[in-house]
């Protein structure tokens, strides 16, 4: 007899799960830019059960698992990551009773690693001669083809990771400006699964709204442009050497660039500066918001999102000097202060 979510899944632990995720705060950033002022909007995903906006799709698709019986009590949880994804399913897994087994290129942060060793998870390194990132995920499928009880989330695949931000991000990065007199003209968001960009601007676009959807990627390492991995990059958790199922490139905007040497100044200047404790891909993401702004125009509201915290970046570039270029973005930028609403 199939077993069924009321008879085996506790849902009080699946509900306080729910309650450590999401509801971030909304930040609007002032700057000058060439002493011009500007303000971008930027979610402070941060504040999640495990620092990092991968909380959303991880709780979003256990739940929805458990719902569809995909994912039973005792099942070990197997995922291919670049390392937030695999911290929020070694967290959530372990908080739900499941074992967490994870597939990793092995260049990718200490920080990663130890932080999903403590939440319990095993973690599998995985060098680039056997394959890097797409090698960790045919790992992965391996494991799972191999043993019973085995739950693979797919999160480049799955439609729950895309779900998971049309439910929550979008509804309230929409309350969140209207509380500040704003509606969105643009969202941009780097691309690890596409889950993020896709999600909300489907929720942002839903009635017809004209919002510019915009995804980003590393200048250095353009895969979203050419279809496959092209040259190297340093900001952790995008453009993981190819484009994802669920990432639907017709359905949005111009692809936006931003170089890592860019992003890092970036996100040292948002903690040095605003006091904001965000990783590399944060500054990514500001960077591109930054040059959305100027292309849109003085009163457009430029949204985007800021993925993780510093924290998980202390052993990276993050924490060195970073030379400037005439060609980025933040030597042209000073940052001022940021008003907060949750």
């Amino acid at each position: 007899m199939p077993r069924t979510v009321q008879e085996n899944v506790d849902l009080t632990a699946v509900e306080a799960i729910s309650a450590l995720v999401g509801s971030s705060p909304m930040l609007e950033i002032h700057y000058r830019w060439d002493d011009k002022p500007r303000r971008v909007w930027a979610k402070y995903d941060t504040m999640n059960m495990t620092g990092s906006v991968k909380d959303r799709m991880a709780a979003h698709i256990v739940r929805t698992a458990y719902a569809s019986g995909e994912l039973h009590p005792g099942d070990t949880i197997v995922e291919a990551s670049s390392g937030n994804t695999g911290i929020s399913f070694a967290a959530v897994g372990r908080a739900l009773g499941h074992f967490v087994r994870i597939y990793m290129p092995d260049w990718l942060s200490q920080e990663r690693v130890l932080l999903m060793h403590n939440f319990g998870a095993e973690v599998i390194p995985v060098s680039k001669a056997q394959g890097g990132f797409l090698g960790s995920i045919e790992m992965a499928e391996a494991y799972a083809a191999d043993n019973e009880n085995v739950f693979l989330p797919r999160q480049f695949d799955n439609p729950a990771n895309v779900e998971a931000h049309e439910l929550t991000t979008g509804p309230e990065i929409e309350k969140q400006l209207a509380m500040l007199d704003r509606q969105a003209d643009a969202f941009v968001a780097g691309v690890g699964t596409g889950g993020t960009v896709m999600g909300v601007g489907r929720y942002l676009r839903r009635n017809g709204r004209p919002v510019h959807v915009h995804p980003l990627e590393p200048a250095n390492s353009p895969t979203l442009r050419t279809g496959y991995k092209v040259g190297q990059h340093r900001i952790q958790g995008i453009s993981d050497e190819f484009i994802p199922a669920i990432l639907k490139l017709e359905e949005l905007d111009h692809v936006v660039d931003a170089w890592d040497g860019d992003a890092i100044l970036m996100a040292q200047s948002l903690c040095h500066t605003l006091g904001l404790a965000v990783g590399i891909s944060s500054g990514a993401n500001i960077v591109g918001a930054m040059q959305l702004a100027e292309e849109l125009g003085d009163d457009a509201t430029v949204v985007t999102i800021l993925p993780d915290s510093n924290k998980k970046y202390l052993s990276t570039a993050l924490c060195h000097a970073e030379p400037p270029r005439d060609d980025y973005v933040t030597p042209h930028v000073k940052l001022d202060h940021f008003v907060a609403v949750r």
